[in-house]
């Protein structure tokens, strides 16, 4: 499972989770898919709001959405999140909006609904809005390939290069490997150059398993505002913030620092304690998880999905079969491990689960393990939808409290503890150190290195670039990234060196082993950094 901005987790998994299923905590990115995905031209799916055999019971909805502030209020203080946002919708209207605790540890300023959070991983449902407008347009279509906007673009394989659509990016089916691009972003590479180093990354079977990557929806995002002929954060504006009224919300992360009323991302630095430690930039990945906004404008947004397409006044926002698109499954998240295990879906950049009640929910979470934890979720048969929003790095208080609130609304009560199954997940995938050395003390009698010369110099690799290794004043240290990011290294044991990693994809206390191929005096001819060896692509060559 993926640790920034970028979990999926089926309410599936967790109903499976708690009920002690040891594949609970697999990755979304092992989940096989059924078949390729759907064209916007295919037969809408019957309206969820007519089909029989689950009636509406409006009592119950009323006393969810009446009993939503005691369920927020108890998650914060259960949790210990600094501050949280949370809005409603119902029947075409937000019917509740309301922030609870401080925007910044320490600081007095107070969240409200219209506080801006980074929204994470929820920027993919409203970018694949922004797609559907220009579907709607004529624009491009979700079939569209990026190649034909995009002539550079290229993946290792050239057949898919020349094939891949919107919607394979957007159905998260292009055969791209989840991680290894963000350990791109976490050394400082640009949106542009990310995407080039594309090609060099060997590919899954295509149209055939979904691989949740940031930087495959990013790709797919950009081959829509090239077509429009502008940039993505401009089209979003003017495609729907704008249209909206979404005056809170933007793709550029230097507008959610200069809005006076933001609640920057506050990192687990104790037992349910938070500090804000990072401001971390997701330009890179703005399709994907760069988006800021806050509950009331989220609010809007969902209102207007949940309609179809037109905004309050009844103006056409979106259009309708391009949005339904979005919304209809159109590749499997989760393996069939038992008979009785419900089905788990993604669209274009929306999860679409079954229910214990035959309802769907429509949703996505999103997560920074330094510092956002959000989640949206609709039920089209209910006419309702929710918004959550934290400053806490995702411990799953946000998907707690959305399906928390379904539950009210469709049973009259909280099926199960949806927090602990959550929070137990997210704390494992987002919060915990990574690497093979953690929690080991080092060998008391190591062999011994080859003297510092053996492992000076520079090691090519395409995908991540060149790694230097200095020895300034007799300490080896290992120099990567364009902003030449420097890693003092200790020896371990041997050729074994070790480094500590940075970014959102290495929590505090992460470790990764550096270890070089040497011999007897012979300069080393290669080194594999540990942390970046996803899919094989972490080995170095002098």
């Amino acid at each position: 499972m993926k640790r920034i901005c970028n979990f999926l987790i089926p309410v599936t998994a967790i109903v499976l989770f708690m009920g002690g299923c040891s594949s609970a905590g697999e990755p979304a990115a092992q989940a096989a898919a059924s078949s390729a995905p759907a064209s916007a031209n295919q037969s809408a799916p019957p309206n969820p709001n007519t089909v029989p055999g689950v009636p509406t019971d409006d009592q119950r909805v009323a006393d969810a959405i009446a009993r939503v502030d005691g369920l927020a209020q108890d998650l914060m203080t259960k949790s210990g999140t600094p501050g949280m946002a949370v809005a409603v919708v119902h029947n075409g209207e937000t019917v509740f909006a309301q922030g609870y605790g401080v925007r910044e540890v320490g600081e007095p300023g107070k969240v409200d609904k219209d506080t801006t959070f980074a929204v994470a991983s929820v920027s993919k449902p409203i970018g694949a809005t922004v797609i559907a407008k220009e579907v709607g347009d004529g624009t491009v279509a979700w079939d569209t390939p990026l190649v034909e906007s995009m002539p550079d673009f290229k993946l290792s394989d050239p057949w898919v290069t020349r094939n891949v659509t919107i919607a394979d990016m957007y159905a998260q089916c292009s055969g791209l490997p989840s991680e290894v691009p963000d350990r791109l972003e976490d050394l400082g590479y640009d949106q542009e150059q990310i995407i080039n180093r594309l090609q060099y990354l060997p590919l899954d079977e295509f149209r055939t398993v979904l691989h949740y990557t940031n930087f495959g929806i990013t790709s797919g995002a950009l081959a829509v505002a090239a077509a429009a002929g502008t940039d993505w954060a401009t089209l979003s504006e003017r495609d729907v913030y704008g249209p909206l009224g979404m005056t809170n919300t933007s793709s550029r992360h230097s507008d959610f620092e200069a809005d006076p009323d933001h609640a920057p991302g506050h990192a687990l630095v104790g037992e349910n304690t938070y500090e804000a430690k990072f401001n971390t930039s997701h330009d890179a990945m703005s399709p994907a998880g760069g988006v800021s906004s806050s509950a009331s404008d989220v609010a809007t947004w969902l209102a207007m999905v949940m309609r179809g397409g037109p905004s309050a006044d009844g103006t056409r926002i979106v259009d309708s079969d391009a949005l339904t698109a979005a919304v209809t499954p159109q590749i499997r998240l989760n393996p069939v491990s038992t008979d009785d295990t419900r089905q788990t879906f993604y669209g274009y950049g929306f999860e679409i689960d079954e229910d214990a009640s035959g309802r769907i929910r429509i949703h996505h979470s999103g997560g920074y393990s330094q510092g956002t934890g959000t989640a949206v979720m609709f039920v089209p048969n209910l006419d309702i939808g929710i918004v959550v929003l934290t400053n806490a790095a995702a411990n799953g208080v946000a998907e707690a409290l959305t399906n928390e609130f379904v539950d009210m609304a469709e049973f009259g009560s909280v099926q199960q503890d949806w927090y602990s199954g959550f929070h137990q997940v997210l704390e494992a995938t987002l919060t915990d150190p990574v690497g093979s050395l953690v929690g080991r003390t080092p060998p008391a009698s190591p062999s011994p290195a080859a003297a510092n010369p053996a492992y000076v110099g520079t090691y090519e690799n395409d995908f991540y670039g060149p790694a230097t290794v200095t020895d300034p004043g007799g300490a080896l240290t290992l120099t990567l990234g364009p902003d030449h990011t420097k890693f003092p290294l200790t020896h371990w044991d041997g050729q074994t060196f070790t480094m500590v990693p940075i970014g959102e994809n290495a929590p505090d206390g992460s470790i990764s082993k550096v270890t070089f191929e040497q011999t007897g005096t012979a300069p080393a001819s290669a080194v594999t950094i540990e942390h970046l060896d996803l899919d094989g692509m972490g080995t170095f060559h002098r």
